[in-house]
């Protein structure tokens, strides 16, 4: 053989396992996530989501391709980033919250879909939790339990309660199946609700000024991005407004405020990584079961409880799954 062809060949071969780690990471499985608030906000959540990849094998970069968009609380935005990860034809879309859920469904009928949202039967999302059918399946996060349960821990935390303030996002995608229960839930124990709604940061002092007026005695947050995004701006004028507060969400105690009771979103986002291994396995999201919470949360933040002059009762304490001191 030639010195000029063996040289070729050589170099030929010391080429081939380049090419062929460059063919393995262009054949990466992609999935899209969309977030509702910003990459700071979320992480806790987020991490969650990456850890429960990592438990199944996945690794960003390694044996997956991740592409993030983030809608920093401006729900607005999430048909335009949906679409973007459309256009990308990603393999599995992840979906964090109700309204991205929303736009996703409209966005595709082809591309698997894995969603958390509030009430996927009655905003159309799944046929049925049990059989999804179409291209969307993932995680509920309603429970016709949570909308009774913390009106009864605020009837116990505030003696003679006959009067509660909702404050509520009427754009919010699930907040309408929230309400409904939160009423029945009122009705059963004699509580009159007063609704406060708030479509954007602006509205919140004029809400509370509100509840004021109508001497509510406690508050309900509904949860969505608006709230969750700004809720330190709603612990504060919880307190400066000396009304106990019920959320749903453990960060809201977390910042301040008095209490959450609700599903550990966390443990929703990481489940949410077994769906997308069973899709990129070849299961099909008509096949797999929407889950429902289970297990719920619930958080008392002490100091803010001592600074409203409440007395926390035994029973509620031994309830708690975290006392934050």
């Amino acid at each position: 053989m030639r010195r000029r062809e063996f040289i070729a060949l050589v170099g030929g071969t010391a080429a081939w396992p380049l090419a062929g780690g460059a063919q393995m990471s262009s054949k990466l499985p992609r999935v899209g996530y969309v977030g509702g608030g910003s990459r700071n906000d979320a992480s806790p959540r987020f991490e969650a989501f990456r850890q429960g990849l990592k438990d199944l094998g996945y690794v960003d970069g390694q044996t997956i391709a991740l592409e993030l968009r983030w809608a920093d609380g401006r729900m607005e935005r999430a048909a335009e980033l949906v679409a973007d990860l459309v256009g990308l034809k990603v393999d599995v879309l992840v979906v964090s919250n109700t309204q991205t859920s929303l736009a996703a469904k409209k966005a595709t009928e082809t591309i698997p879909i894995v969603m958390l949202a509030t009430d996927p039967v009655g905003l159309g999302l799944v046929a049925s939790l049990s059989r999804p059918g179409g291209n969307v399946t993932g995680m509920s996060y309603f429970n016709e339990v949570i909308s009774g349960k913390r009106l009864q821990i605020l009837r116990e935390l505030v003696p003679g309660l006959t009067h509660v303030a909702v404050l509520r996002n009427p754009i919010a995608g699930g907040g309408a199946i929230f309400l409904h229960e939160t009423e029945a839930a009122a009705r059963n124990l004699g509580i009159k609700l007063q609704l406060l709604e708030v479509s954007g940061p602006d509205d919140f002092e004029a809400a509370f000024a509100e509840a004021k007026r109508g001497n509510a005695q406690a508050f309900i947050a509904f949860d969505d991005v608006l709230t969750f995004t700004y809720r330190q701006r709603i612990v504060a004028l919880a307190a400066s407004s000396h009304l106990p507060a019920m959320y749903g969400l453990r960060e809201f105690p977390d910042e301040g405020g008095l209490m959450s009771y609700g599903p550990n979103l966390a443990d929703h986002l990481r489940r949410l990584a077994i769906y997308v291994d069973k899709i990129l396995k070849g299961a099909k999201p008509a096949d797999l079961p929407v889950e429902q919470p289970t297990k719920f949360d619930f958080v008392i933040n002490r100091k803010t409880a001592n600074a409203l002059g409440l007395t926390l009762p035994p029973t509620l304490l031994t309830q708690a799954d975290e006392v934050i001191e």
